[in-house]
């Protein structure tokens, strides 16, 4: 026997999709995640194509990833779908040295960052 499945943790009109290990530090990537909170999926869809941030493509899959997660899996309708949460948490950090003058070091951190996405369904009282 096995022990039951655990609960779903979002609501039944959310779905999610997390994208971990990004090789960028948590303060860029939460710049590009807060130009989407909040926003229609399309409208953050769009925003992201044309972002001259290099974070955006990966920020935009993994929105797409959500997008597709609510449509296949959770059977909710793409067309009113907003960003409900953006958020970004911090990963592993790897430490790197750089040689200096005089026999001295100077430390370098490479830090990597987790990103979160939550899309919910608006009701239809909300798109009037």
């Amino acid at each position: 026997m096995s022990k039951p499945s655990a609960p779903r943790r979002e609501a039944d009109n959310e779905a999610k999709a997390v994208l971990r290990s990004v090789r960028i530090s948590p303060r860029k990537l939460d710049l590009v995640a807060a130009t989407i909170r909040g926003k229609k999926a399309a409208t953050a869809v769009n925003e992201l194509t044309f972002s001259k941030k290099r974070i955006a493509l990966d920020v935009k899959k993994a929105l797409n990833s959500a997008i597709a997660n609510a449509e296949n899996n959770h059977n909710l309708d793409v067309d009113r779908l907003i960003v409900a949460e953006a958020s970004v948490g911090k990963g592993l950090v790897m430490k790197r040295f750089q040689t200096r003058g005089r026999g001295r070091a100077a430390g370098i951190v490479k830090p990597f960052a987790h990103l979160t996405i939550v899309v919910r369904e608006r009701a239809e009282a909300e798109d009037k």
